[in-house]
């Protein structure tokens, strides 16, 4: 009995410390959950909040950002793209009867020629994209610079250089051709070729095709003229070197649109092109080129220029920036000049080279590449190039047209283009030697692609 009672007193005590447990755990259930649940509320409420400043303040600095980007591109392009600044300037002057050109009526009274798409980089060079009827072109016009004043400064009025000034009024035809003869001859040299050279400009002053050329269509020929591109431009488009010139007032002008440019058809925006290895862009450029029977036709063209301008019908140029994005081509494969900026003819060239001071060649560059030696003793630089056109042309044709070049003409090509490239202007025969290199090349390409649709 005693043992069973010694059970039962055990039995009870573990039954009410099983209890006493329980009741324990429920009341600590009871207060600790609550407490953990709120916390866990607030910190979730808290980071809510967090996030939502956080996005709030990156969306402010988003929009401030995105507006101080728009007003400095707005800013740009209010002080770079000033077409209507030039339009009123010309027609004023046109109105006013001062100027005249075949592309004014249209211009200031029709309205079928018009600016379009701003591409200008200078202030005080305009270039346009633009239409005139049935044509497209490029529109460009000179203008003064832009004047900055500070705050509390007054405003003067714009100075504009007189450029329709010349000829004066009484100028009698004869007078304006000498006048014509004896530009062109400073710019050019002695060429037996000048009088020719003036009637075919004659021709093109006569804007309204009446066979004479009025006063005020003789200031704008001369105020085109004081521009060397313009002038190279006439002399090359003959050949079809250049864009066709299309009409002018004043000394705004158009010119054809050639649709593909530069010559490997892309070009990487320039924010990029610091960014973008050489290696790659020049992978980049080939994958942009047409197929080879037509970068030979293309390259066909870029040679005939470079014979055009060597010894040419209105004497010797130089190429001083011969690379690929001042080309362009037609959709016929026809290759184009479209920056007549970096040709500089070879009177031109020697007259500024040789009031030069030297100390090394480096100090002997007119350009970008037109470089000649120093001669050392004189302590004055050479006139003689010591590239010619031909070897530049060469460097910028070697890998455009060594691409995808036939197999079995490949190592011919290659070994014509690196003996071009070897060309020096100051070496003995050089004029035999770039007759003979430049017809093998012409030749070699003519022969592979004379039998294609591209010829």
């Amino acid at each position: 009995m005693r043992f069973m009672f010694d059970v039962e007193s055990a039995l009870l005590i573990a039954f009410r410390q099983l209890h006493v447990l329980r009741c324990s755990i429920t009341a600590m259930a009871k207060g600790f959950f609550p407490r953990a649940w709120v916390k866990k509320s607030f910190y979730f409420q808290a980071r809510i909040s967090f996030v939502r400043v956080k996005y709030l303040f990156l969306t402010w600095l988003t929009v401030l950002v995105g507006s101080w980007v728009l007003y400095v591109q707005y800013s740009a392009y209010t002080e770079l793209c000033r077409g209507h600044e030039c339009k009123n300037a010309i027609c004023d002057k046109y109105r006013r009867g001062i100027i005249d050109g075949s592309a004014c009526s249209s211009l200031c009274e029709e309205e079928t020629l018009y600016l379009g798409r701003c591409l200008s980089t200078l202030p005080n060079n305009q270039v346009y994209t633009g239409g005139w009827g049935d044509h497209s072109g490029i529109i460009r016009c000179k203008l003064g610079e832009v004047v900055h004043y500070e705050l509390g400064e007054e405003p003067e009025p714009r100075r504009e250089p007189p450029v329709f000034d010349k000829p004066n009024r009484g100028t009698s035809v004869e007078k304006f051709k000498e006048m014509l003869f004896n530009h062109l001859k400073s710019k050019l040299g002695e060429n037996a070729n000048l009088p020719s050279l003036v009637g075919q400009i004659l021709s093109i002053a006569d804007g309204n095709r009446d066979g004479r050329v009025s006063l005020p269509e003789a200031r704008s020929t001369w105020a085109l003229l004081q521009m060397d591109e313009v002038l190279l431009s006439l002399l090359l488009q003959d050949r079809g070197h250049t864009p066709r010139f299309l009409g002018y007032c004043g000394d705004l002008y158009m010119t054809e649109r050639i649709p593909n440019a530069p010559l490997y058809g892309f070009s990487l925006p320039w924010p990029f092109v610091s960014w973008v290895p050489r290696g790659l862009q020049r992978t980049m450029d080939q994958w942009f080129t047409p197929s080879w029977p037509r970068k030979a036709k293309i390259s066909m063209g870029m040679l005939e220029l470079v014979e055009d301008i060597f010894h040419g019908t209105y004497g010797s140029f130089l190429i001083c920036d011969l690379a690929a994005l001042h080309f362009s081509y037609t959709d016929r494969h026809e290759l184009r000049l479209t920056n007549t900026q970096v040709v500089v003819p070879e009177e031109e060239f020697r007259r500024t080279i040789r009031v030069l001071k030297c100390e090394t060649d480096a100090d002997c560059v007119y350009g970008v590449d037109c470089q000649t030696s120093c001669d050392r003793s004189e302590k004055r630089c050479r006139e003689e190039p010591i590239q010619p056109n031909l070897a530049k042309a060469c460097s910028v044709l070697k890998d455009y047209i060594l691409r995808g070049v036939p197999s079995e003409m490949r190592e011919e090509l290659e070994r014509q283009l690196y003996a071009c490239m070897a060309l020096r202007g100051n070496a003995g025969q050089m004029n035999m030697e770039h007759s003979l290199i430049l017809n093998n090349l012409k030749a070699l390409l003519w022969k592979r692609i004379s039998h294609t649709k591209d010829s």
